[in-house]
């Protein structure tokens, strides 16, 4: 089976979630939080520098649940300039790009 390239929609859905939990997992280390969710640390980096763009549903679970997310916050954040996400305000996302 071939899989079909990310759209640039996707991809910057992707390049988000990452953001979003790298903010989110804030002092914790990386390793810590990647055993917690049942994940490598490599898959855990690979997903908050935006190179894995569409995990798996039960990843993003896991590690919402572990840096203490709502899988409603994490949609909220990724589809924020689509029209998912509300309006107006900083996001946790752009909170993260500024600290």
């Amino acid at each position: 089976m071939v899989r079909l390239p990310l759209t640039p929609a996707e991809i910057d859905r992707g390049r988000r979630l990452g953001v979003l939990l790298r903010g989110a997992r804030g002092p914790r280390p990386m390793l810590q939080v990647a055993l917690d969710a049942g994940l490598s640390p490599e898959t855990l980096r690979k997903i908050e520098t935006g190179r894995v763009a569409t995990p798996a549903f039960s990843t993003i679970a896991a590690i919402a649940t572990v840096v203490g997310l709502s899988l409603d916050e994490v949609w909220a954040e990724i589809t924020r300039d689509e029209g998912g996400g509300a309006a107006g305000g900083p996001s946790v996302v752009d909170a993260a790009r500024a600290s």
